[in-house]
């Protein structure tokens, strides 16, 4: 087994930014089973190109995606490709979570650690600003969608260990969390791991 060239601990409710370069893979680990990980990209040498939930929905013609799909950029480019998935359904449909949608849908009065916050803490050194925040792909999240459109999140589908792997196909900054907000994790948040390989 080839041993990661490096690796990165995420506890609970909280989150890191981190470069991957073109060729290199990332392996999102949910350590303890039932945890959402929210993960944005940006292109390396131009921060304005940024994840397309939009470009990536249509060009793959499916909501939820696995092994084989590609992540595709506000520019119609290749981002990342889902090289390996011990889960089969992740969708890029919900914002992350942050102190606005605490308040909103769980009724906050204080404030509450939350993935736009986090996943902002990490790309701040990379210059990049809360408006840039856009729709991460939601790793883990199991979302049902009913015959009248309703959709409704459910306990995560991952066990302990499971992960997906996906390849950088440009020179990326990558944001990724362990997700604060309870129903997405069955009301239990815990950590996430990372590990980055180089190209085989």
């Amino acid at each position: 087994m080839i041993d990661p060239a490096a690796r990165i601990h995420i506890p609970a409710q909280s989150g890191a930014a981190l470069v991957l370069k073109q060729g290199q893979s990332m392996r999102v680990i949910d350590v303890e089973g039932e945890q959402v990980s929210d993960l944005l990209c940006f292109a390396q040498d131009d921060t304005q190109e940024v994840l397309s939930a939009g470009h990536t929905t249509d060009y793959n013609e499916k909501l939820f995606l696995s092994t084989g799909d590609v992540l595709y950029s506000n520019r119609s480019n290749p981002m990342l490709t889902i090289q390996h998935d011990d889960v089969g359904r992740h969708p890029l449909l919900y914002a992350p979570c942050s102190q606005a949608m605490f308040e909103h849908s769980y009724g906050a009065k204080e404030p509450h650690p939350n993935c736009h916050d986090n996943l902002l803490e990490g790309l701040a050194q990379y210059g990049i600003t809360s408006s840039q925040i856009s729709i991460p792909l939601n790793i883990f999240m199991n979302v049902t969608i009913s015959e009248a459109g309703h959709i409704n999140i459910k306990p995560p589908r991952s066990k302990v260990r499971d992960y997906i792997e996906l390849r950088a196909e440009m020179d990326l900054i990558v944001a990724i969390t362990a997700c604060s907000a309870g129903a997405c994790n069955n009301f239990h948040c815990t950590p996430i791991d990372v590990e980055i390989f180089e190209e085989a």
